[in-house]
């Protein structure tokens, strides 16, 4: 299990790294466009595929780096989708936040606000009418729970009893507004009764307790019960873009929820001394400059290629 453990914690900073060195990148000017860093929610994209199927899919929110890479993408052709590269998983077309692998069964990471909800709804169906076992997760954060898809997708896979898991990440923040000023309610999951599905609240910074709602709920989809809502409660650590200076947070806030880090709540979990922490981070480090590398050696799409893989 302890092998196990620095596997978790290797995908863990791996993830992190990764964002930070984004933020790095895109700050200087080097890749072009916007970003949605993930770090600070590490534990949840990280326990939610502990607990999955290699066979089973997910759908992501435009915050999707994580989901990416826990879900067992390649940090290089990531890296190389964001600099618009012909190696990337979109070819350089999807960019940060539209970046799709079906290879790993990530149907794509998406820039509407729940877009990915009915998208997931669509591929359990699917994966009902084909007996394939596969449970579909579907990401979303606080701000898409009061999106109509959100009713919509949940309402055909509750009525439908599909296997899908509806994984909503509250980051306490859609965009600039508190969660408090947007719900009437405590908690989304609350919501669950209202569609006759299983809903409950987890703390989205342990990776355990993350792992055991995650494993109930796939229990629950493959046994043919339906869908679950799930509620990770977690924090983002950078702004909900490049450009967002967090103005609206307090800097005693951001210090409670770091205090609470995923990443060093797993590390005292192990008993890991400081050294064999930094072992694995300088592995992480290494990979993530490699990524780099790659994608600034690979090569821009060819002009010629503009009209194929197109869907519509």
């Amino acid at each position: 299990m302890s092998q196990d453990l620095r596997a978790v914690l290797r995908d863990m900073l791996l993830i992190r790294r990764f964002e930070e060195k984004l933020d790095d990148l895109f700050s200087s000017g080097v890749i072009k466009g916007t970003s949605h860093l993930y770090a600070g929610q590490e534990a949840v994209a990280t326990g939610v595929c502990a607990i999955l199927r290699p066979d089973d899919m997910m759908t992501s929110t435009h915050r999707g780096h994580g989901h990416f890479l826990a879900k067992g993408g390649s940090p290089s052709a990531l890296m190389a989708e964001l600099w618009g590269k012909a190696t990337g998983p979109s070819k350089g077309r999807g960019g940060s936040q539209h970046v799709a692998d079906y290879s790993i069964g990530f149907l794509g990471s998406n820039g509407i606000t729940a877009g990915g909800l009915p998208i997931a709804t669509g591929a359990a169906l699917a994966a009902k009418m084909k007996q394939t076992g596969q449970v579909v997760v579907a990401f979303f954060g606080e701000g898409g729970a009061n999106q109509g898809t959100f009713h919509e997708a949940i309402n055909m896979a509750a009525v439908w009893k599909l296997p899908v898991l509806f994984v909503c990440e509250n980051n306490q923040y859609a965009m600039s507004t508190r969660y408090d000023e947007i719900f009437a309610t405590p908690t989304i999951a609350a919501r669950a009764a209202g569609y006759g599905i299983a809903g409950e609240v987890v703390d989205g910074t342990d990776f355990f307790s993350v792992c055991e709602a995650i494993e109930r709920g796939a229990t629950r989809a493959r046994n043919g019960e339906g869908p679950s809502l799930i509620e990770m409660l977690v924090y983002r650590y950078y702004g909900h873009s490049k450009s967002d200076k967090c103005e609206y947070r307090t800097r005693e806030e951001e210090a409670e929820w770091r205090a609470k880090d995923c990443i060093g709540k797993l590390q005292t979990h192990m008993g890991l001394s400081n050294e064999e922490y930094r072992t694995i981070l300088e592995d992480v480090d290494a990979e993530v400059e490699a990524a780099v590398e790659f994608a600034r050696e690979s090569s821009e799409p060819e002009i010629e290629d503009l009209e194929s893989a197109l869907y519509a």
